[in-house]
Order: C-alpha cells, then sequence, then structure tokens
C-alpha cells in the first residue's frame, strides 16, 4: 500500500510534463518547453516512425523493416528495444527501469506512440485539413481556405528531416509528404473559389520550391499570386519552371502550367499590362544536372556504312519532335580491336542532338588486364554525381542507387553509352528504367541475357570490308599514296585482318615515313606474323599480335622499355611524370618517348600529359612485361612508382595544410623515382584533384602487389582532401582497404591511423554507430602505442561525432582530455585547434560568450605559432558567436580576416565556408545585395568542387527566390 502510495504522485507528475513534438519536417521534441537531444540517428527514426504513425501500433517487424531496409543485423531487434527504452526515458525522465510509462507503450506485437493534436504537428494538420474540407462542403469557402492555409503554415520542410537519408525516403515517410502535397493543392483549389488568405501564396511558394517539377502544384501557385494581385511574380514563377523543365528534364511546359499562364497573360495581350517589378537577383544556376559525357568523336572514323544506316532503325519515329518513345537498348558487341567503341561513340555523337537530357558515358573496363574492372556501383556512383546528387545524398547499397538513378531518368531522354560491359549482370543496374532513354551497350561478349530478358537489339561487328580497310586507310595516309600502291595495300589489309585497331597502328607507322614505300611496310610487316590465340578471337586470320609486335619492334630500345612498364601502372590513366618514376628516366626524357608511343598510336593522350592504353595494348604490353622483364625489374618499377605517388601526396597535403598533416614516419623515395615537388598550394590542389581517381586505383594496387605499408599511408594521407571535397563513400572505400593492408603487416600504428580515418568518414555519412566503433578502437591502439598525437586527434573525431548528433556535452568531456595531450607534447598548433573546436561546441549549446573566450584564444595561439589556415578558422568561428550575439561589425571584421587569409592560401573550401557564414551576417544587418553577393560567391566555389554543401547553399538561394519575406524563408 506504501509502495502504491509513493508510486502514484510520480506517475501524476510524469502525466504532468506538457511534451510536444514536430515531424512535418525536422524531427524535434520538446518538454516544458525545453528541447531534447534525441539522441543516435536511429533512435531519431525510431521517434519519426512512432510520430507518423501516432496513435496506431508499430510492429516490431515494421521497424525493424524501416531501420534497416533489406539488410537488418542479427541483433536489430535488441537495438530497437535499447532505443525504445532510451526513448521511454527522455519523455518520462525519472521512470523506472522496465517501467512502460504512459507515452510509449507496447501494443499488438509492437509499440505505439501517445499524442494529440495539442502535441504532434502532423496531427494537427490532418485536423486542421478536415476541418477545412467541412467548411467547405459546407459551403463557406473562404474559412476553409483559412483553415488551410492554418494546417500548410505547420510544414517546415520534407517529413522526419535530419533521419539518414536512406530511411526518410521510406515510404512511410514519402507518403505523409504526398500526402501534405496533396493538402496544398486543395488548399490552392478551394482559396481560388473564394478570397485568398494573405498567408497562403507565402506558404504556396515554399511548397513549390521543394516540388520545382510538379507542373500541377506550380500552376496553382501562378494563378494564387495573380489572384492576389502579384502577376509580376506570377510570371517569374512560369519562366523559372519551364527553364528548369528544359534543363533537368529536357521537356517543354505540360498544358496544365501552359495554361495557367494564359491565364496571367491574355492572348490578346502580348507582354504584360503593367511593367514588370525587379525581381531579387538570380541565383547561380543549379549543380550541372545535363550531362554531356561523351568522348570525342574520333575524326579519322571511316566506314561501318551498314552498321550505322541499321543501328539508326532502332530510333522510334517522331524522336525528333520529342516524343518519349520506348526504352531502346543496343548491344554492340564482337572481338577486341574491331571497333565497337568507336562505333558507338560516333554514332552517339550524331544523334546526341534528339536526346535534351543529355548524355552519361562510363568505361567499365570489364576486360582491363590488370584486373580493375568498374563496378555498377561506381558506375552509379558517377552517374548520380553527374546527375547533380551530392556524394553525402547517395545512397549505400546497389539497389538504393539503381532506384534513385532510375528516378531521376524517370521523365527525361537520356542516351548512355556503356562501354566494355563483360557480361549482362555487369550493366543490368545501369539500364533506365522508364520511356525516352537510349542505351548503347559494348562488349566483347555476346549479350544473350540482355537481349532475352530486356529486349536489347543485337549487332555483332565483324572484320570491316576490303571497301572500308581502304577508305580507313586513304583517310590517314592519303588518296595519292594509297593509290599509288594497290598491291602493298592490299596486302597490309589482308595481314591486319580488316582489324581497325591494327589498321591504325600500321598506318601510323607508315605516315612517320612518308618517304618509305608501302611495299616495303608490307614486307615488315608479313615478317612479322605470329600466332595470336590469345588475341585473335575466333578467326585465325585476324593476326593482331602481329600488328603490335611489328610496330613495337619498331621502337627504339628504350621507347620499348617504357611501352612494357606502363602495363605496371593501375590506370585508367599516367601523367609523364608518374611515367618517369616508373621508368627510372629523367621526365624530358620520358616526355620525348611518350610522344614517340602516341604517334606509333600504342597510347592515347587523353588530355594534355595524361595518356592511357587500349586495353588490348595494355593486355599486350602486360604479356611483353612478364616475358621481357624478369620479377625484381617489375617489382623495382613498382616501387618506383609507389614511391612517386605516396611522396607527391605528402607534399601536397603538407601544402595544404601545413599543420594538419599526419606525421606518418615515411622511408626516403628510391633515388630513380622522381616524386613531383610541386611547389604552391595552388598546384598542389590541383595535382591531387587530377589524380584523385588514380590515387585510390593505386592504393589498392599496392595492397595486391606486396606493397601494404604504401597503400594504408596513402591513404591515410589523401584523407583531408577526400575530406574536404566531401568524397565520403571514396574515403571509406580506400580507408577499409588501408586497414585491410595494415592488418596484413601486422602493423598496429598503421591499423590505428586506419580505424580514425575510417571511423572519421563513416561519421560524416550518418553511421555514427560504425564510426564510434572504428574511433573507439582507434584510441585503444593509440593509447597502447603511446601515441599521445594520435590519441589527440582521435578524441577530437569522436567529439565531432557527438556534436553531429547534438550530445555537446559529451563533444565536451572528448575535447578535454585532447587539449590534455597537446598540451602534455607542446603542441601549440593542436591546442590552438581544440581551443577553436570547443569554441564552436559552445555555440551548438548556445553559450556565445563562452565561445567567444575560446576561439579568441585560438585565434591568438594560432597567430603566435605563425598557423595562418588555424588563425582563419578560428577568425570564423569568433564571427560566427559575435553574429549570434547580434554584434555584427566584429562579426564581419572576424569574417573579413578570415577570407583574407583564405584566399591568400588558396583554401577554396574554408573560404566558401565564411562567405556563406559573411552573407548570413549581411542579411542579419538588412543588407540583401551584398548578402545575395556573398552567397553566390561561396555557390560558384562549392560548385567549382563539386562539394555536396552546394546543394543546401542552392537550396537556401532558391528558397530567397520563391519567397517574397527574404528573412523568413532563410530563417531555418
Amino acid at each position: 500500500m506504501a509502495a502504491g502510495r509513493t508510486r502514484c504522485p510520480k506517475r501524476a507528475r510524469l502525466r504532468s510534463l506538457v511534451v510536444r513534438f514536430t515531424v512535418v519536417g525536422p524531427v524535434r521534441a520538446w518538454r516544458d518547453e525545453v528541447e531534447l537531444e534525441l539522441g543516435p540517428p536511429k533512435q531519431r527514426a525510431l521517434l519519426a516512425l512512432l510520430l507518423v504513425r501516432a496513435g496506431q501500433p508499430v510492429a516490431l517487424s515494421e521497424i525493424v523493416d524501416v531501420l534497416w531496409a533489406q539488410d537488418p543485423p542479427s541483433t536489430a531487434v535488441n537495438v530497437v528495444h535499447r532505443h525504445v527504452g532510451s526513448v521511454r526515458r527522455l519523455l518520462e525522465p525519472g521512470l523506472p527501469t522496465r517501467a512502460e510509462g504512459s507515452r510509449l507503450v507496447r501494443s499488438s506485437g509492437g509499440y505505439r506512440l501517445n499524442a494529440d493534436a495539442d502535441a504532434l504537428d502532423l496531427l494537427r494538420f490532418r485536423k486542421l485539413s478536415e476541418s477545412a474540407r467541412r467548411t467547405a462542403a459546407a459551403g463557406e469557402p473562404e474559412r476553409a481556405a483559412e483553415l488551410f492555409s492554418q494546417a500548410l503554415a505547420l510544414w517546415q520542410g520534407p517529413t522526419a528531416t535530419g533521419v539518414p537519408s536512406d530511411i526518410q525516403t521510406h515510404p512511410v515517410f514519402s507518403g505523409v509528404d504526398r500526402e501534405l502535397l496533396a493538402i496544398a493543392k486543395e488548399a490552392a483549389t478551394t482559396a481560388l473559389a473564394s478570397e485568398v488568405p494573405e498567408q497562403l501564396p507565402t506558404v504556396l511558394q515554399q511548397f513549390a520550391a521543394h516540388h520545382a517539377l510538379d507542373e500541377t502544384l506550380q500552376a496553382q501557385l501562378i494563378r494564387v499570386l495573380a489572384a492576389t494581385g502579384r502577376r509580376a511574380e506570377a510570371l517569374e514563377v512560369f519562366s523559372t519552371a519551364r527553364n528548369r523543365l528544359a534543363d533537368q528534364l529536357g521537356v517543354p511546359p505540360g498544358r496544365e502550367l501552359r495554361a495557367a499562364h494564359r491565364e496571367v497573360v491574355p492572348r490578346s495581350t502580348p507582354a504584360p499590362a503593367e511593367p514588370v517589378q525587379p525581381a531579387p537577383p538570380a541565383a547561380p544556376p543549379a549543380p550541372a544536372v545535363r550531362p554531356a559525357q561523351l568522348p570525342p568523336d574520333l575524326p579519322a572514323f571511316s566506314g561501318r556504312h551498314a552498321e550505322l544506316a541499321g543501328v539508326h532503325t532502332l530510333l522510334p519515329e517522331g524522336a525528333e519532335a520529342g516524343s518519349p518513345g520506348p526504352v531502346v537498348i543496343s548491344a554492340i558487341d564482337g572481338m577486341a580491336g574491331i571497333g565497337k567503341t568507336t562505333l558507338a561513340v560516333h554514332w552517339a555523337h550524331r544523334i546526341a542532338h534528339r536526346f535534351p537530357g543529355g548524355q552519361l558515358y562510363a568505361n567499365l573496363r570489364g576486360f582491363d588486364p590488370t584486373g580493375s574492372m568498374m563496378s555498377p556501383n561506381e558506375a552509379l556512383r558517377a552517374f548520380l554525381h553527374a546527375l547533380g546528387i551530392p556524394p553525402n545524398r547517395v545512397p549505400t547499397g546497389l539497389d538504393a542507387k539503381t532506384a534513385l538513378y532510375r528516378s531521376l531518368l524517370a521523365g527525361r531522354r537520356m542516351l548512355i553509352l556503356l562501354d566494355n560491359v563483360v557480361d549482362s549482370q555487369h550493366v543490368r543496374p545501369l539500364l533506365p528504367g522508364s520511356p525516352g532513354c537510349l542505351t548503347i551497350v559494348t562488349s566483347r561478349n555476346q549479350l544473350h541475357g540482355l537481349i532475352a530478358s530486356e529486349g536489347a537489339r543485337p549487332l555483332t561487328l565483324g572484320p570491316l570490308s576490303p571497301a572500308e580497310s581502304h577508305e580507313a586507310l586513304v583517310r590517314r595516309l592519303g588518296t595519292d599514296r594509297v593509290a599509288a600502291e594497290p598491291q602493298a595495300v592490299a596486302t597490309i589489309i589482308r595481314l591486319c585482318g580488316r582489324l581497325p585497331l591494327a589498321l591504325a597502328v600500321v598506318a601510323a607507322r607508315a605516315a612517320t615515313r612518308p618517304s618509305f614505300p608501302l611495299s616495303s611496310v608490307a614486307a615488315e610487316l608479313r615478317e612479322s606474323q605470329g600466332n595470336l590465340d590469345a588475341f585473335a578471337g575466333a578467326d585465325p586470320s585476324t593476326d593482331a599480335r602481329s600488328v603490335f609486335s611489328w610496330s613495337y619492334r619498331a621502337l627504339d630500345r628504350e621507347a620499348a622499355r617504357l611501352f612494357r612498364l606502363l602495363a605496371l601502372h593501375p590506370g585508367p590513366e599516367v601523367s609523364a611524370a608518374a611515367a618517369a618514376s616508373l621508368a627510372g628516366l629523367p621526365l624530358r626524357v620520358t616526355r620525348a618517348l611518350l610522344t614517340a608511343l602516341t604517334r606509333a598510336h600504342l597510347l592515347v593522350e587523353q588530355a594534355p600529359g595524361r595518356y592511357t592504353f587500349h586495353d588490348l595494348l595494355r593486355a599486350y604490353a602486360m604479356e611483353l612485361v612478364q616475358d621481357h622483364d624478369p620479377d625484381e625489374i617489375r617489382h623495382d618499377a613498382r616501387h618506383r612508382m609507389f614511391d612517386h605517388y605516396l611522396h607527391t601526396a605528402r607534399t601536397a597535403a603538407t601544402l595544404l595544410a601545413p599543420r594538419r598533416t599526419e606525421p606518418l614516419p615515411l622511408s626516403p623515395a628510391r633515388p630513380d623515382a622522381a616524386p613531383e615537388h610541386l611547389g604552391g598550394q595552388d598546384r598542389a590542389e590541383a595535382w591531387l584533384s587530377a589524380e584523385r581517381v588514380v590515387l585510390l586505383s593505386v592504393v589498392e594496387h599496392a595492397r595486391d602487389h606486396g606493397f601494404p605499408s604504401h597503400a594504408w599511408r596513402l591513404a591515410v594521407t589523401m584523407e583531408l582532401f577526400l575530406d574536404r571535397r566531401g568524397h565520403w563513400q571514396e574515403q571509406t572505400a580506400i580507408q577499409r582497404t588501408a586497414l585491410g593492408a595494415a592488418r596484413a603487416l601486422s602493423d598496429r600504428l598503421g591499423q590505428a591511423h586506419s580505424h580514425r580515418t575510417l571511423g572519421f568518414a563513416e561519421g560524416r555519412l550518418g553511421r555514427h554507430e560504425e564510426g564510434c566503433g572504428h574511433l573507439e578502437r582507434a584510441l585503444e591502439l593509440f593509447t597502447e602505442l603511446g601515441e599521445a598525437g594520435g590519441q589527440a586527434r582521435t578524441l577530437r573525431s569522436l567529439a565531432f561525432l557527438s556534436n553531429s548528433q547534438g550530445r555537446y556535452q559529451e563533444a565536451l568531456d572528448h575535447y578535454r582530455p585532447a587539449l590534455d595531450h597537446y598540451r602534455a607534447a607542446a603542441h601549440l598548433s593542436g591546442q590552438a585547434s581544440v581551443l577553436n573546436e570547443i569554441g564552436w561546441t559552445h555555440i551548438l549549446r548556445g553559450e556565445y560568450e563562452h565561445a567567444l573566450a575560446h576561439c579568441r584564444q585560438a585565434v591568438e595561439l594560432h597567430r603566435r605559432i605563425g598557423d595562418s589556415a588555424g588563425e582563419a578558422a578560428a577568425l570564423d568561428s569568433l564571427g560566427y558567436a559575435y553574429h549570434h550575439l547580434g554584434r555584427y561589425e566584429p562579426a564581419l571584421t572576424s569574417y573579413g580576416r578570415a577570407l583574407a587569409i583564405y584566399r591568400e592560401i588558396s583554401d577554396r573550401y574554408l573560404e566558401a565556408d565564411t562567405l556563406h557564414h559573411q552573407g548570413d551576417t549581411r542579411l542579419a544587418q538588412g543588407d540583401l545585395a551584398t548578402a545575395l553577393t556573398d552567397w553566390r560567391g561561396a555557390l560558384e566555389i562549392l560548385q567549382e568542387l563539386n562539394h555536396p554543401d552546394a546543394r543546401v547553399l542552392d537550396g537556401k538561394l532558391g528558397q530567397y527566390r520563391q519567397s517574397p519575406h527574404p528573412a523568413s524563408a532563410l530563417s531555418g
């Protein structure tokens, strides 16, 4: 009885707590007007799910499905129970362990969150909307429109903003978004039948900004704006929608949108009756979403007339007029060197104008002799990036990537060229799923699965006809020279087996010897014939190796050696400097040899100073190097190459961040390697940008060819560059490779660094549990090794993860021992960096005076040791704290000093970040024009860097463009 008396008052007190939630936009919760920290991402997502299903039981199986989709861990149910317990204690503090409470209760084999319309914005939205419908049915459209307007004013963005993106796209949340969108349209229709409420146009503009391609909503917004006398803005909405449809989908406005425009601009009036008021300056265009990725057409293309005529018939009638047409897949197959890629690229260029949505291209390297085949996952990531999806919004799984890719292509007329495919399975995830697209696929194999299942139209290429072979030689050698020796020409054609690649190599050789008769070329070619079963395909008369060996033997000794050694490079392209290190030769000599190989058509100069192989020639070079160069020679060449990339990458990383590069011990480069000196930050940035894809391949190549130490050190060296550029998925991939390499060596220092970099990258992608696990293991290893610097850096990474989850006190608890480690080591730069990061955490907590104190210390300490980059970072934080205190002039002074430093040291990303902050302060002062200038400057930099933050800033500018009240539009 006594126990009962003590429990009841407690239960009563729990129920008296006022708790409210929002899920129509960001997922947030308050208890007695104090906002709650909602915990890790999965816990936040669980709460969001319970909120959208408030008052209804949610089965445990459904919770697992939403949180983990198709790949739940074996511990999923236990994790759910743990998160449920945490949410209960969050909503009802003081609840005894295992007590059920009153808000989150068990129900029908799952859980139910009890909330009403006063506590949850979604329920309040539905209640107002239903009331509006009843009022409209009762014949009171004006009152109904007002109720709809009140409901829509609750909308703060897409449902469940803040949960991981792969969960937010689940139908349980996207279904709510569709419900809200339908209500917005219904509200507009109701309002147009009466007097439009004052706040409705602004709310509709916000909806329209997030549903920019919904023509019905855009049309209704035009009508609502016109009905409230805002005709100029209505015309601007039409113009913006028309341009966006053309740029992103390649289609004109539909019937409904055109009709709304006609209502605003009567047919008898070619222009608005009253002058259009000047609109705010337009924001720069969104990140490029009309890709044009086709490789250059071959100027000397000739022949294949019948094949071109055949593939041209695959295009549906009326395609020129813009009709969608069916999905068309053309599968071109044939042996290596037969000209599949050349034909596909030439045809694609001829018909590209029929596909206004753009062109995508991927060389899937299905037959690359180095084994560096591009996976569908990798190709999809590149395509999504080209279509404007920032790296942090790209889903992780293959199925999710494919679904997003097909969604982006829906309604667009695009041409996709998929080159060098192994088999049908290799290409299937890359096929579009809706009408209007043409996919061209090339492969050495016949793609029977694609033909049977997807209805691909096959085209098997054989050798050129004698006449086409003759035409190919004329295009390369000239009519007179070919006509002068018909018998020699016939012999060359026969010995080349009418293979386009072989003819090109022979013609290149003959073109460099214009005084030699073609009969001597034919004689030399005849002498070089040999057995080519590895490359000849089914036709033994097609003797490609004979042609290659003939051209190879014409090289001088050093050029031939370089040709062989280049096969050891992982690709996809090699710079002249890297080739010099690979060969152990001076750069000047190497450039001359590369020119000789290019003239002989044994290499292609893909871009100035960057070279690539045809995969058949790479295979031939690989055969040669394995046959002619012993293991020791190949090992030394690879060693020089890996030294080149590792030491040049270290130089670049040090130039970009002199005091932030990991102090990794490196052995000196071999004396016959020639790492690049770079000379300055601009060149360092350019080198890393140009070599990024190569460096990713080098990490794997080093691991696979006996250089695991180079592998993990190179991966860790690249961390800062990849992080600043937002290449977080690439980061996780190479850091996993690095971790495997370090484990193979039993190198605990390498494992510690790899765990730390991998954990930080996982956190960037929102995978906080995985990231925390890696970081905790890194901390254990650094502690065992006595590496104080590593411990401090790991603690800072743990603090970053805590801050990103809103656990600010936990972040401060990590920063304090990190600062102690740096102080014990007298590491002034580290101390200053941590002081700045502590200041930033106080900003996140709303403790701006505390933030000022720490950031000022950081500025002074960075300045004392001459750390310009650190000083600029601390100045930016200082400005941010001043801004939130309403002290705008000192904020602008701090930002201005930070920008001057960033521009001096060429740190483009952080320059953009500070410009963004400075624009916010300009807006707070009421200086809209300068704020827009700052934001556009930041956006230009981020788009140039292809950084995911560009999407956020572009959305911010888009909201301003859509809103007549910019301050309110941008306040979030």
